[in-house]
């Protein structure tokens, strides 16, 4: 599975998803993108799902338009 951790996520977070194709928004030179262009990326470059703090995403976006997994993360 490939995995994008967005940018206000930890990096050290790929060490818990080991067995998963794990990158961060900063390797993927992708910083300050906004949401909608973020998901389009993703979709264009095989990634199966985004994990985000952002809870106000599922808000923000078309996830109709934008058929990629969102993980939530909530601490």
């Amino acid at each position: 599975m490939r995995l994008l951790l967005d940018e206000n996520l930890p990096k050290r977070l790929k060490q818990d998803f080991l067995a998963h194709e794990v990158f961060t928004v900063r390797e993927k030179s992708w910083n300050g993108i906004k949401n909608g262009e973020l998901l389009k990326l993703l979709l264009e470059n095989n990634f199966d799902a985004l994990l985000t703090f952002d809870k106000n995403l599922q808000h923000q976006q078309n996830f109709q338009k934008y058929t990629i997994t969102v993980f939530v993360i909530i601490l």
